[in-house]
Formats: C-alpha cells, structure tokens, sequence
C-alpha cells in the first residue's frame, strides 16, 4: 500500500489526508502528534499564533535536505512511513 505522489501538493491536502488518515488510525495518529511536537519551535506559546509549528526556515531546510527542493511538500506515505520509524527508533 505504498502511495507515491508524483504531482505537486500543497500542505493544506497533506494536512488534511494525514488528519483523515488518524481518525481512521489512532496509532498513527498518536505517532504523527509525536512528530509535531517534536519539530515543534520551542518558544512557540510566546508567538502568535502559539501553535506548536516548526520554523519556516526549518522545514524548507528538512524539504531541500530530502527531496533536493526546499519548496516541496512530501507525499503523505512518506511522512506516515518516518512517524512510524520514529516510534520504533525512539520507543514511543
């Protein structure tokens, strides 16, 4: 069941396909809370919107240094195939 996705997206469809993807998933779900807080800015409940998102500098960075394109957004197999490899490599 591995998904490829070839064409351009945009973060709002990841974030959406990843979010119906842990309601159908509670696992998943608890591992992809676990990769937000874990690239979350740590001063980020003193910065509107106080939301614990990484710096945009960080991500474009993690994009340019995995897909050669700091403007990419990664397909959602990827980022539910690196959530599952940080619960098994960190113990979560």
């Amino acid at each position: 069941m591995t998904e490829t996705n070839s064409a351009p997206g945009s973060w709002g469809k990841l974030f959406f396909a990843l979010f119906l993807r842990a309601l159908i998933n509670p696992r998943l779900a608890v591992d992809l809370l676990g990769v937000v807080w874990a690239f979350r800015s740590r001063r980020w409940l003193v910065r509107f919107p106080f939301l614990p998102l990484p710096p945009p500098a960080y991500v474009r960075w993690r994009m340019y240094t995995a897909y050669g394109d700091e403007n990419a957004v990664p397909p959602v197999a990827d980022v539910i195939r690196f959530a599952r490899w940080k619960r098994q490599v960190m113990g979560v």
